[in-house]
């Protein structure tokens, strides 16, 4: 049976051809790539993807099919996925479905046999950008007109849009310590990590007022993870500004750190491709140690900011760059860092920042 052709065209006029994979149509997002060799599922699940293209920069993709439990949300977020080797079988004893199967049901559309190597040094040189994958436009300046179409990622905001509609709890109700989670887009492992260590959450709209969550009564704020440019949320620093001045504990991961930086003053940026894979340094200043970490993010906060406000000392950064990957507040119990530690890219290097949470908590 010949496999049905897709295209993928790149927002500067760079064009790949290969064969569709997922559902038959036409997704369009900004291109970025992810070199984990494992965990394809949880990226695709992950809310912070949302509006982008995964390139993956492991050949092969699918071999061990999906598994119900492997989510990060309740359905893929993705735009969709570049791969070189697609593989529709799949060997993992207690897989559910083909990796197939899970994209067409959750309406993506991808692109294998392509030259994925190729296609991340492109990214690397040019940058993050936009791009669609299709299987319905043969003709490029059709498919260049649909391309026109979708938003850039610098100024879009998407956590009101992947966010809860509802609040909703998580954990012991008997617990002895309560923590309001703003959902910019948050993940599933996140809120384990927290209810394992004794917390009770309550996940709130990115929307929710601190008026409202405070009638619950929270002894700490946490600020998740998202997609989207933090420097047009100004509905969420405002409300995180309210927050320090409870002079109640905040912990901030990935968008929650930007949009933390924000409301004490320092800005942001868009990154040129972003860091997201499963193998990035980071130094922890405070401790001197190294860890291993996930990350998934295209913008960060400026540096210069950083190192000029008062307030604020930096305490973790990126060893390939050199970037902020975390800061706290010197006289507030607020800090943040630009990574995952719920993650698991092989070690759990960074599952600490959990406990120094809670005891900030216990301590305030």
């Amino acid at each position: 049976m010949d496999k049905q052709k897709a295209t993928l065209l790149l927002q500067d006029g760079t064009v790949f051809h290969g064969t569709l994979i997922g559902k038959h149509g036409t997704n369009g997002g900004e291109i970025c790539f992810n070199t984990g060799m494992t965990g394809y599922q949880e990226i695709y699940t992950d809310p912070s993807y949302t509006g982008q293209i995964i390139v993956n920069t492991t050949p092969h993709i699918g071999n061990y099919g999906v598994i119900d439990t492997e989510v990060e949300s309740d359905s893929a977020t993705i735009a969709g996925i570049v791969v070189n080797s697609f593989s529709e079988v799949y060997s993992r004893l207690d897989a559910s479905q083909s990796l197939n199967d899970y994209l067409i049901s959750n309406g993506i559309t991808g692109i294998a046999d392509v030259d994925t190597r190729k296609i991340v040094k492109h990214i690397r040189s040019k940058g993050a950008m936009n791009a669609i994958i299709s299987s319905e436009f043969d003709n490029l300046e059709d498919l260049q007109k649909e391309l026109d179409k979708v938003p850039d990622m610098a100024g879009l905001e998407l956590s009101s849009k992947v966010c809860t509609k509802e609040p909703y709890f998580v954990g012991n109700e008997n617990a002895s310590i309560k923590v309001a989670c703003l959902d910019f887009g948050i993940k599933k492992n996140i809120l384990r990590n927290l209810v394992d260590r004794g917390v009770y959450c309550k996940v709130f709209p990115s929307k929710t007022s601190l008026q409202e969550m405070e009638a619950w009564a929270p002894n700490a704020y946490f600020l998740s993870n998202g997609p989207g440019d933090p420097a047009v949320m100004d509905y969420a620093v405002d409300t995180i500004k309210e927050i320090l001045a409870l002079n109640k504990p905040v912990f901030g991961i990935c968008l929650g750190h930007q949009l933390l930086a924000e409301a004490v003053g320092i800005k942001t940026y868009k990154m040129h491709h972003g860091h997201r894979g499963l193998n990035h340094p980071i130094k922890n200043i405070l401790s001197g140690k190294s860890e291993i970490t996930s990350q998934n993010h295209g913008f960060n906060v400026v540096r210069e900011d950083t190192e000029n406000n008062p307030s604020v000392e930096i305490t973790h950064v990126h060893l390939n760059d050199n970037t902020v990957a975390g800061i706290k507040l010197k006289d507030r119990p607020a800090f943040s860092v630009q990574y995952h530690p719920e993650s698991s890219p092989g070690p759990h290097d960074s599952r600490y920042l959990f406990d120094d949470f809670i005891s900030l908590i216990n301590n305030n």
